[in-house]
């Protein structure tokens, strides 16, 4: 287990450098460039196996005992070492990586992005997702920050050489953002190990705030918790988002919102609710009222890019429906309670399969017709996909009510988990409050299917026009690389206690400072 972990962190490292370097004759083939694609579905591959080999000797028994854990010494000085572990919290987003990344690889080798050498493209793929990776598994806050950071360079590449329209302006502003909102995390982080003595999370978690004044964690959590909500992205501190979506490649955009995103939220699961909870207690009204206006806001902005004559962009619509739903995470993070907490994690996990899909099939929108324009795509003169690709409207239009929350699909249980937390906080929050925001996002809930409805209706539906070619319906690949996110969006729909039970007993431990 521990062999498998490590290897599932670095393999992605060793084999970005392999990217890069010549391919033996053996293995050129008739493409070198085919052949380093071939190489980035090698490595992911093996890495999802790996994950879904760790996750079955999981001891699900004990969800909330880190396991597979690694203690190596790094930097004596700073007493930093090389941990790492996972639990019932992190084991779910290690997982979701790994396949959303290998079924990126995949669709990339059918369907390279417009772009420079396909061996750089990879590269930054693999470095992408050991950098996640890193992330969901270590347990010590500066190889935490590390990893946090690690991620920025190769999604900024990916967004400014094979990104689409604004491409540079909008690589420019996904990372001038980020690292500014990182700058005041780090400072966060060191004031946290400054004052506690350490830097492992796991014995901070332990200690639960007891080595820290209540106003060493309020400054603590206010600077760690910018940074982390820049990535998530929390209102206001989301603009970097769309920019960055509408400009980036397919795979760009799937991994963006199905992991980067997730690694904002963990962060405030993992770092600020066991270490600091009197100063999440103090921000916790804040943090959940940020996060019903980003629910209504993102909604209202859908509303307004899915109108007839706006000429909103279907991937633009679909970045600030990420802002909505990742309110929803924020709001069940800010009841600081186990039902909440466990929504919100839900709801990472929903996200992550739903939206990863969307990005999907608006790419494949965007590459049969040439634009993402609603407008364009809309009515008896564009889309039409019922008639014109029976299949790829229907999985679009699963999709979207999958979005929207229906239930029996898994984007319901998140939400409605977010909604009982804020309906019942823990102890010393108003309730009265909770209860206005409670309101608030439920109904942005009814907003959310609303504008998810009209696109549907103006991009499925319309009169089939007689042309001389057929518009191509889902292909071969395209099926192989969608199937898998909709049919764990159904099984997690059906079956919310396989998540839930992985989740639970790790949360009821965070809450409780350690104690099982």
């Amino acid at each position: 287990m521990q062999f498998l972990l490590a290897f599932i962190v670095v393999v992605p490292l060793i084999g970005a450098v392999a990217a890069l370097l010549p391919a033996p004759p053996g293995l050129k083939g008739t493409s070198p460039d085919q052949a380093v694609l071939r190489h980035g579905v090698t490595v992911t591959g093996a890495v999802l196996i790996a994950a879904i080999v760790l996750a079955a000797g999981f001891d699900h028994d004990h969800p909330s005992k880190m396991q597979a854990t690694t203690d190596i010494s790094w930097i004596p000085a700073l007493d930093v070492r090389i941990h790492l572990g996972i639990d019932g919290i992190s084991l779910p987003l290690l997982v979701l990586t790994a396949l959303l990344t290998f079924l990126c690889a995949l669709y990339s080798y059918f369907k390279m992005p417009a772009g420079p050498s396909p061996k750089a493209f990879v590269a930054l793929v693999l470095v992408l997702e050991s950098g996640t990776l890193a992330t969901f598994a270590v347990l010590d806050l500066l190889l935490f920050f590390l990893a946090f950071e690690m991620v920025l360079i190769p999604m900024y590449f990916l967004i400014a050489r094979w990104g689409g329209a604004q491409k540079r302006a909008a690589a420019w502003k996904f990372i001038l953002y980020t690292l500014l909102g990182s700058v005041i995390m780090l400072l966060g982080l060191l004031l946290i190990g400054l004052k506690s003595g350490t830097f492992d999370m796991v014995a901070l978690a332990t200690d639960n705030g007891r080595g820290l004044t209540s106003s060493v964690q309020v400054i603590a959590v206010l600077a760690i918790g910018i940074g982390l909500a820049v990535k998530t992205p929390m209102w206001p501190l989301h603009s970097w988002l769309p920019d960055a979506h509408t400009a980036a490649p397919t795979v760009g955009s799937v991994l963006l919102a199905g992991v980067l995103l997730k690694m904002g939220t963990y962060g405030f699961v993992r770092i600020l609710l066991p270490i600091t909870p009197d100063g999440m207690h103090t921000f916790a009204p804040y943090l959940a009222a940020f996060a019903v206006v980003g629910i209504v806001y993102g909604s209202l902005a859908c509303l307004a890019l899915a109108r007839p004559g706006s000429k909103g962009d279907l991937k633009r619509l679909i970045a600030y429906s990420s802002v909505g739903h990742m309110g929803f995470v924020l709001l069940g993070i800010a009841s600081m309670t186990p039902t909440g907490v466990n929504g919100a994690l839900f709801a990472n996990i929903a996200h992550g399969l739903i939206t990863g899909l969307l990005f999907f099939l608006v790419g494949a929108v965007k590459d049969r017709y040439g634009t993402a324009d609603l407008d364009t795509l809309s009515g008896a003169t564009g889309a039409a996909l019922y008639g014109r690709a029976p299949r790829l409207g229907g999985l679009l239009a699963f999709a979207a009510v999958a979005s929207l929350g229906l239930p029996g699909l898994a984007g319901f249980w998140g939400e409605m988990l977010a909604l009982f937390g804020s309906f019942d906080p823990a102890d010393g929050l108003s309730r009265p409050a909770f209860l206005t925001f409670m309101s608030i996002a439920a109904f942005g809930t009814l907003l959310t299917a609303a504008y998810m409805l009209i696109v549907v209706r103006r991009v499925c539906m319309g009169e089939k026009r007689a042309e001389p070619q057929q518009l191509a319906d889902v292909q071969t690949y395209e099926f192989a690389a969608w199937t898998p996110l909709v049919a764990l969006t159904v099984l997690a729909g059906l079956w919310p206690a396989a998540l839930l039970g992985l989740t639970d007993p790790a949360v009821q431990k965070l809450l409780a400072g350690g104690k099982s």
